[in-house]
């Protein structure tokens, strides 16, 4: 497959700007190959976020919609050909392997799942005070249905050998210089060995796009994106917890159970950054939206979380003084975005403000008020919305 021209970034302009709803939030509309107009942060690397209206069109997120997150300058590659890419297996393994594209689609048995891909720092905008890092608003998820392989398959094929600690994943993007870090992660060996993780070579049907890690994606279902390592063409067993820089130090948070700390304040100890906590969004109407007084209004949205399942999502009228449960959607799995709706009826022309609480399988749920880390990772909290009945 050809990929994308060199100097791509530089002939894209954008057509029409959007504001987001914090300081500093004008961004520019850009259509990148692949993808319909997306909000884009950067452009060495691309940065681009989903216009949150998306998620009110279906549970699953485009491809064309979806949004992209690159680390290093000249990512992404410039042009993979499906013929020739090879995915080596070395390390600690009884038998190195190499496999083309062709004998990972044919020579082991396909995988599908359905699951949310969410940026480590998706929301980080919202934080107050404001921290470092892509300012990004509540578009840099999205659901898809992934196609391809289990890893535990082919680390069965190469044999791991005893004393396996870890296992590395490096892929086709690279630093423009050598003393930046090339984007290297790394899974526990029973993590990787779970059966739920995947090297992806189809999204909703189709190959995907090169913007999202063509031809081979690692899936690490419930996880935080920064696993998800595009383009992939080298997997290594490794006896030792591995510490590039991708993992230690960057993608950590604090060590104790909220990943949080004071405001302003920096933790004692960290970890590398691990699940999704639970979130949920009112995607059918926007803040400021104005509704018709005394009519129905359907409002729904999507809820998720690390993998347990959503078990209820609450909906209030009155900023939280009252809930009421919504109707669930259907159940795509555990790892997936899950519908809710429910309807509301305004009884006079005024401001309400609309919020919603999801809880999880195991009891988890989110906080009236936002947690904090430095990083700005892992937001998590009960989302409102303001509308005007009219």
């Amino acid at each position: 497959m050809g990929g994308l021209l060199n100097n791509a970034w530089d002939k894209i302009s954008a057509a029409e700007t959007v504001t987001l709803p914090f300081a500093n939030g004008e961004r520019p509309l850009v259509k990148y190959p692949q993808k319909r107009p997306l909000i884009r942060l950067t452009t060495r690397p691309p940065q681009l976020e989903t216009p949150f209206s998306v998620f009110n069109e279906s549970v699953i997120t485009p491809n064309d919609a979806f949004f992209v997150r690159y680390h290093l300058s000249e990512s992404p590659p410039t042009a993979v050909d499906a013929d020739t890419f090879r995915l080596e297996i070395k390390g600690r393994v009884n038998s190195p392997v190499s496999l083309s594209m062709a004998e990972l689609k044919t020579k082991f048995q396909p995988l599908e799942t359905v699951g949310v891909l969410q940026c480590s720092g998706n929301s980080r905008a919202f934080s107050k005070p404001r921290v470092a890092g892509g300012q990004l608003s509540n578009g840099a998820m999205g659901n898809a249905r992934w196609k391809g392989v289990r890893l535990k398959d082919l680390l069965s094929k190469a044999g791991v050998a005893a004393g396996a600690k870890q296992v590395t994943f490096n892929g086709l993007d690279a630093p423009v210089i050598e003393k930046t870090p090339d984007y290297i992660k790394a899974l526990d060996i029973d993590h990787a060995l779970d059966g739920e993780v995947m090297l992806a070579y189809e999204m909703n049907g189709e190959d995907l796009p090169m913007l999202n890690g063509y031809p081979l994606r690692l899936i690490v279902p419930g996880y935080y994106g920064t696993y998800w390592v595009k383009h992939v063409n080298e997997i290594s067993v490794v006896d030792a917890v591995f510490n590039g820089y991708w993992m230690n130090p960057a993608y950590r948070i604090p060590d104790n159970d909220c990943a949080c700390v004071e405001p302003g304040t920096t933790p004692k100890g960290t970890i590398p950054i691990g699940r999704h906590n639970v979130r949920s969004f009112i995607t059918s109407q926007a803040d400021g939206a104005r509704i018709k007084t005394g009519q129905v209004t359907e409002v729904k949205g999507i809820a998720f979380d690390g993998g347990y399942g959503i078990q209820q999502v609450l909906f209030s009228e009155d900023g939280g003084k009252t809930w009421r449960e919504t109707k669930l959607g259907k159940d795509l799995g555990k790892y997936s975005f899950r519908e809710w709706q429910i309807h509301f009826t305004p009884k006079q022309a005024d401001w309400y403000t609309l919020e919603v609480k999801a809880t999880n399988r195991i009891g988890q749920s989110q906080p009236i008020e936002a947690l904090w880390n430095p990083a700005g990772y892992m937001r998590n909290v009960v989302e409102a919305i303001r509308v005007q009945a009219i």
